[in-house]
């Protein structure tokens, strides 16, 4: 399942992150996305969602939650 499917308020373990493009993966890794780390989607909005990552909150856009397995 990814992001986009998630429940609002639910904590999720991250699995996987499927992106071929390395930018976007190292963007994702400096804000504490990757593998293994809890992920929970606050809120969700028109064109994505509000998600908290360790003390941080984020606003990611629908085709960036696709790439984010739970």
């Amino acid at each position: 399942m990814n992001l986009t499917e998630a429940q609002a308020g639910e904590e999720y373990i991250i699995r996987d992150i499927q992106t071929d493009d390395e930018e976007l993966n190292d963007f994702l890794f400096t804000l504490g996305c990757y593998s293994g780390e809890p992920i929970t989607v606050v809120s969700r909005l028109k064109g994505g969602c509000v998600v908290a990552i360790k003390d941080g909150r984020y606003n990611i856009d629908n085709q960036l939650a696709e790439a984010i397995i739970v």
